[in-house]
């Protein structure tokens, strides 16, 4: 299991005196200065822990999120389950991880937002990548990519599901995890017969070696998500 970053406290606390204020005013310079004064902090302070004011709380609200699936995962364990229910149950934690429904709406209209979508875009990439490193993912090529390219439109299909579902105790959504996760095992074992068929096994190894050549990003620096092309492999 990964090991999740520390936190600063200070920013945590800052973060928890912005929730109150995000359903009625969104993350705003009005939510980042009722909490720094609730905080008990000097603007300075507040800035000096979130230079960009509020959009840096919405993304350390995510990160939250993602260290308490992580922490989850390694609590429960899942040794004697499927892959694909491991994959699934990291997305129920992920879900149980999300902020009050309002305060998730309004991070979701932030980062829709063509001047935040690209990070948005990063954040989401986060949390599939916290989800396979955890799992033990191994992998350092082209299928770095393909997983978490693949688990993130999932985990931003199950946001928007989830925002909508008003069924008792979100069942709705945990059901359309498990649907989507067996749509993705299902083109994983399409590929997997196509590798072993004569016919077309000749083009997976080709499509292989081109993955081959892709780099994921180095484990210990993870600012330059989501990688490079290397073009000396």
């Amino acid at each position: 299991m990964t090991k999740t970053l520390p936190t600063d406290p200070r920013l945590e606390a800052l973060l928890d005196a912005a929730l109150d204020h995000v359903p009625f005013d969104g993350w705003s310079p009005a939510t980042f200065r009722a909490a720094t004064s609730e905080a008990g902090m000097t603007e300075a302070e507040a800035k000096a822990l979130a230079p960009r004011g509020a959009i840096d709380l919405a993304v350390a609200l995510h990160r939250r999120g993602d260290r308490a699936m992580v922490e989850k995962m390694a609590s429960v364990g899942s040794v004697d389950m499927r892959y694909r229910d491991r994959v699934s149950a990291a997305l129920h934690y992920r879900v149980e991880a999300l902020p009050d429904r309002e305060v998730a709406r309004k991070s979701s209209a932030l980062f829709s937002l063509p001047t935040h979508a690209a990070e948005g875009a990063k954040l989401i990439w986060e949390t599939s990548d916290a989800i396979w490193t955890a799992l033990g993912d191994t992998s350092r090529d082209g299928n770095w990519y393909s997983k978490r390219a693949t688990l993130s439109a999932v985990w931003g299909s199950v946001v928007l599901y989830w925002l909508g579902d008003d069924s008792i105790g979100h069942e709705r959504t945990k059901e359309f995890i498990d649907r989507r996760i067996d749509n993705v095992m299902s083109v994983e074992e399409i590929k997997g017969r196509l590798r072993k068929n004569p016919l077309t096994k000749p083009l997976m190894e080709i499509q292989a070696a081109i993955m081959g050549r892709v780099k994921a990003p180095s484990r210990a620096d993870r600012s330059n998500l989501p990688g490079r092309w290397s073009p000396d492999t």
